[in-house]
C-alpha cells in the first residue's frame, strides 16, 4: 500500500477439530518506511534500517469484515503514536471495570488472586464488529448492529460460562452482557440455532448440551437488558422443541423422558447421561427466563421438563446411570467410569442438579444420603480415582454449595475455603485449576471470595458461603450497591456465626432474589469454629424448583412492576383492553389494578407489559405522535427516562414527554408525546422496589410472620415492631409482599370477608397481589383490603381481607424505597 503500511488477511479455524474456517483481515502501519520486502513459505516480510534507531513502532487494526474495516478500526481506536498514553488508556479502562467490585481486608496474595481472577473473568466474549458496527454473521454475510446494540460479540464457551461467568459479567458489565445476549439472538437469526460453542462467525459444536439459552437467561437474571427478549425467548423455545443440530436426541427426550445410551444420534452426539443433565439445566433456565417475562405457560412447560434428570437417577445405586431404550439400566455400570459422561464420572455428575437440590436429596433418600455423598466426593478436590470431585473442572464446581440445601451450610463454608486455599495460590506452584474456559473457573473464584454463588442458572438466586474479605462492594449497573461486611474475615475463619440483611436478622443460607439486581447490605459475623445451628432449618435452605405443581421460579419480570399513576387524579397508564397485540393504544383509564395496568421497569430504559414495550408509533418525534404497545426492539422509540424534578417520562430521541392530551379525564384517551412541561398530564408515579417494616397505622405494630416460621400456611399477623427478619417485608414492585422469599397470600384464593392471610410459596396468583391505594393494600382478586380485624392492638392478631372501608385498621405504611 505504501512504504509504511501493509494490509492482508489470514484464514484460520478448525478449533477442536471442527471444520469451519474464518478470515481475519489486518492493516498495519509503521512509524518509518521499510527498506525492502520479501516472501517466505507462508507469508511476506518487511525489513527496516535500524542502524540509527533499533526501535520500530507498529500499529495494527483487525477486522473480520474487510481490510478497509481493519484500517478504519486502527485509525479510530489508536490514532496517535504515544505508546505511553495508549498503555495508560488501556490501564484506566480496565481499572474502571475492575473497580466495580471493591474489596478490603484479606492478604495481599488473596487480593492479587481476586483481581487476577476478575480480570480473567472479563476477557471474553470478544467484540467481532468494526467501529462502524459491521460484522460478519453466522450466514457469512455482512450485517450491521442496530437499535441499542453497541457491538456484536463472539467466542462463547457455552458448556462452561453459564455456570458462573455469564452471571458475573452481567453483574459488573450489564451493557456488554446485554449486547452479548443480542449477539446470540443475532446468531440464531442468521444461522438458525443458538450456538453451542461459537467462534467468531460460526458454531464449532464443541462439547455437549444446549447452553446458550442458559447464558442469555443468566444475563437477564443478573441485570442485563437492552436486547430483544421476545426474540430470545422464541429462539430458546424453538430450539428446545423442534429437531435441530444443537438439541440432538430431542425425539428421544420427548418419547422416553431421557436419552437412551443405546440409541443412534446424529451431529456427533456423545455422553447420554451428561447431556440429559445439561438439557435439564437448560430447560430450567428457559422456564425461569420465560417466567421473568411473565409467560407462566412456557415457564411451567420447561421447568416441568427439567425434572427429567430423575429418569437417569437410579435410587438403588444412588447415582446417575446410563439407561437403555427398554427402560433397563445399562449393565456393567461403575460410578468411577466416564462412560456416557463428558469430562467426568458419575461420581462427579450425580450432584449436577443445581436448580433442584432438594429433589435430588429426596431421590437419594433424604438429607443424610446426600450429605454422605457430598462428604465422600468432596473428601478429595482433585478428581482422584474418578470417585472424587474435580474442583478444577466445571461439572464439580457447584458441589460444595449443595450442603446449604440440606441443613449443613457450615460445610459449604469449610469446603469452599479449602478450595480457595489449596487450588488458588498466588503462584504457578501448586496451581490445581484446569483450563480457565473463558473465565468460568476464575468467575467461580470471584463469587466464592465474595461469599456467594449463583447456583440455579436463569435465576438471581445466590447461595451463601463466607467472604474472604472484610468488606466487598459491588457497584450495580442500575445504580444500587451490594455491600458485604465481615469484620472477622480471615483465611482460618470461614464459619458464619450470625448475619443481618439490611439491618434485620438473617438466618438463611441464601440471599433474596432481588439482592443481586437491587443491592443491599449483608453483615456477617465469622469465626474459626463452625456454628452448626445457623441457617440449618429446612426453611432456611436456598430455593429448589421442583416443577409439576411445586415450586416454580417467579412469574414476573425482573424490575419494579405495578401501576403507573397519572398526575391527573384517579387515572393510570393503561393498555387498551389488556391486549398483548402490537399496536394496542397506550391510554389513560380509571385505576383498576388489572393486568392491563401492571407495567414493569426492567432497568434498560423501557416500560414493559406482556413482554412488549411502550413505543412511539413509527419512531416519530413530532408533537402528537401516538404511543402504543409494540414488540421490544431495542429502538430509540422505546426509551423513557424518568425526570425526577417533574415526574415526567422523557423520550431522549424526540426530546418530548409522555403526555395525556389536554389533561383528559376521559377513559380511553390515547397517550402521545409532546413538548415537556411541568403539567400534571405529564406526571407519572412509577412503581418502586422497597424492603423494610410494613406498619399498621391504627396499631403502630408491624406486619409479621408468625414465630418466624417461614413455612407455608404460617399466619400473617401484627406484632410489636422489633426489626427482625420476620418483619422484613420486601415489596419488589410486582404486586407481591414477600417475607423469606415467600408471598403474603389470601388463603386458598378466597374472596370472602374474613379470609385469613398467610405466608405461601409465591405462585403468581391474583390472591398474592396487593395494590397500594390511598394507604390501603387492595387485593385485586377479591376487591377487598388487607385488614386488621377490629382495629386490634394485640400481638398475634391474624390479618384478613375485608371490604375496603378507609379505616385506619386498613391503612399501612410501606417501607421506604
Amino acid at each position: 500500500m505504501s512504504s509504511t503500511e501493509v494490509s492482508g488477511s489470514v484464514t484460520s479455524g478448525h478449533f477442536c477439530a471442527s471444520s469451519p474456517t474464518y478470515t481475519l483481515y489486518f492493516n498495519m502501519v509503521f512509524d518509518r518506511p521499510f527498506t525492502t520486502t520479501g516472501t517466505f513459505s507462508s507469508g511476506n516480510s518487511v525489513t527496516f534500517d535500524t542502524s540509527g534507531n533499533r526501535v520500530v513502532q507498529a500499529k495494527v487494526g483487525l477486522s473480520y469484515v474487510s481490510n478497509d474495516g481493519a484500517k478504519a478500526n486502527r485509525v479510530a481506536e489508536n490514532p496517535n503514536w504515544d505508546l505511553g498514553a495508549t498503555r495508560q488508556s488501556t490501564k484506566d479502562s480496565w481499572n474502571g471495570l475492575l473497580r466495580r467490585i471493591g474489596i478490603s481486608g484479606g492478604t495481599t496474595d488473596q487480593q492479587v488472586v481476586f483481581y487476577t481472577a476478575l480480570y480473567h473473568s472479563l476477557l471474553h466474549p470478544n467484540v467481532v464488529s468494526d467501529v462502524d458496527g459491521r460484522y460478519r454473521g453466522f450466514d457469512h454475510q455482512v450485517h450491521t448492529v442496530s437499535g441499542g446494540q453497541a457491538a456484536q460479540y463472539g467466542n462463547f464457551s457455552g458448556w462452561d460460562i453459564y455456570r458462573s461467568q455469564a452471571q458475573l459479567m452481567a453483574l459488573v458489565a450489564p451493557k456488554q452482557a446485554g449486547d452479548s445476549a443480542q449477539s446470540l439472538v443475532n446468531d440464531h437469526a442468521q444461522g438458525g440455532t443458538l450456538p453451542k460453542w461459537s467462534l467468531n462467525e460460526y458454531d464449532t459444536y464443541v462439547m455437549n448440551g444446549d447452553s446458550a439459552p442458559a447464558i442469555i437467561a443468566d444475563y437477564y437474571a443478573f441485570g442485563a437488558r437492552g436486547f430483544d427478549t421476545g426474540a430470545a425467548k422464541n429462539a430458546m423455545v424453538g430450539q428446545g422443541t423442534r429437531l435441530n443440530s444443537i438439541r440432538t436426541g430431542l425425539e428421544y427426550l420427548s418419547n422416553y423422558g431421557y436419552l437412551p445410551s443405546d440409541a443412534t444420534y446424529p451431529y456427533g452426539f456423545y455422553g447420554s447421561v451428561a447431556t440429559l443433565l445439561e438439557y435439564s439445566t437448560t430447560d430450567f433456565a428457559i422456564g425461569a427466563f420465560a417466567g421473568a417475562l411473565g409467560d407462566t405457560a412456557t415457564r411451567d412447560q420447561f421447568v416441568n421438563r427439567a425434572q427429567n434428570w430423575r429418569n437417569t437417577f437410579n435410587p438403588a445405586s444412588g447415582f446417575m446411570q446410563p439407561k437403555l431404550k427398554d427402560g433397563s439400566w445399562r449393565s456393567g455400570f461403575t460410578p468411577t467410569s466416564g462412560d456416557q459422561f463428558v469430562e467426568g464420572t458419575s461420581w462427579q455428575y450425580t450432584g449436577m442438579v443445581p436448580f433442584n437440590v432438594r429433589g435430588l436429596a429426596d431421590a437419594m433418600g433424604g438429607n443424610a444420603k446426600l450429605a454422605a455423598y457430598l462428604d465422600s466426593v468432596l473428601s478429595n478436590l482433585h478428581g482422584s480415582g474418578g470417585s472424587h470431585a474435580d474442583l478444577g473442572n466445571e461439572p464439580s464446581i457447584e458441589l460444595p454449595w449443595e450442603y446449604a440445601y440440606i441443613g449443613q451450610p457450615w460445610k459449604t463454608q469449610k469446603v469452599v475455603r479449602q478450595v480457595q486455599n489449596e487450588m488458588w495460590p498466588n503462584s504457578p506452584a501448586n496451581w490445581s485449576v484446569g483450563n480457565d474456559d473463558l473465565g468460568t473457573m476464575s468467575a467461580w473464584y470471584v463469587w466464592s471470595a465474595m461469599g456467594v454463588f449463583p447456583m440455579s442458572p436463569g435465576t438471581s438466586d445466590l447461595v451463601l458461603g463466607s467472604p474472604l474479605f472484610t468488606t466487598t462492594t459491588v457497584a450495580l449497573g442500575g445504580g444500587g450497591t451490594i455491600t458485604i461486611n465481615a469484620p472477622q474475615a480471615a483465611t482460618n475463619a470461614p464459619y458464619v456465626q450470625s448475619a443481618t440483611l439490611n439491618g434485620a436478622t438473617w438466618n438463611n443460607a441464601y440471599l433474596p432474589a432481588n439482592f443481586a439486581t437491587s443491592g443491599g447490605t449483608l453483615n456477617l459475623t465469622l469465626g474459626t469454629t463452625a456454628n452448626t445451628s445457623w441457617a440449618t432449618s429446612p426453611s432456611s435452605a436456598p430455593p429448589s424448583y421442583t416443577g409439576d405443581g411445586g415450586a416454580q421460579p417467579p412469574a414476573t419480570p425482573v424490575g419494579p412492576s405495578g401501576a403507573i399513576a397519572s398526575g391527573v387524579a384517579g387515572k393510570c397508564l393503561d393498555d387498551a383492553g389488556g391486549s398483548s397485540a402490537s399496536g394496542t393504544p397506550a391510554q389513560v383509564y380509571d385505576c383498576n389494578w388489572t393486568a392491563g395496568q401492571r407495567w414493569t421497569l426492567p432497568g434498560d430504559g423501557t416500560v414493559m407489559m406482556f413482554g412488549k414495550c411502550l413505543d412511539i408509533n413509527g419512531g416519530g418525534t413530532a408533537n402528537g405522535t401516538k404511543v402504543q404497545l409494540w414488540d421490544c426492539n431495542l429502538g430509540n422509540a422505546q426509551q423513557w427516562v424518568p425526570q425526577p424534578a417533574t415526574g415526567a417520562l422523557r423520550n431522549p430521541t424526540s426530546g418530548r414527554c409522555l403526555d395525556d392530551p389536554n389533561s383528559s379525564t376521559a377513559n380511553g384517551t390515547q397517550l402521545v408525546i409532546w413538548d415537556c412541561s411541568a403539567g400534571a398530564n405529564q406526571r407519572w408515579t412509577l412503581p418502586k422496589a422497597r424492603t423494610g417494616a410494613l406498619t399498621s397505622v391504627n396499631s403502630g405494630k408491624c406486619l409479621d410472620d408468625n414465630t418466624a416460621s417461614k413455612t407455608n400456611g404460617s399466619k400473617i399477623q401484627i406484632w410489636a415492631c422489633n426489626g427482625s427478619s420476620a418483619q422484613s417485608i420486601h415489596v419488589p414492585g410486582d404486586g407481591t409482599l414477600r417475607i423469606y422469599n415467600r408471598c403474603v397470600d389470601a388463603t386458598g384464593g378466597g374472596t370472602a370477608n374474613g379470609t385469613p392471610v398467610v405466608l405461601w410459596d409465591c405462585s403468581g396468583g391474583a390472591n398474592q397481589q396487593w395494590t397500594p391505594v390511598n394507604g390501603t393494600l387492595v387485593n385485586p382478586a377479591s376487591g377487598k383490603c388487607l385488614d386488621n380485624p377490629g382495629s386490634s392492638t394485640t400481638d398475634g392478631t391474624q390479618l384478613v381481607i375485608w371490604d375496603c372501608s378507609g379505616g385506619t385498621n386498613q391503612q399501612w405504611t410501606l417501607p421506604n424505597p
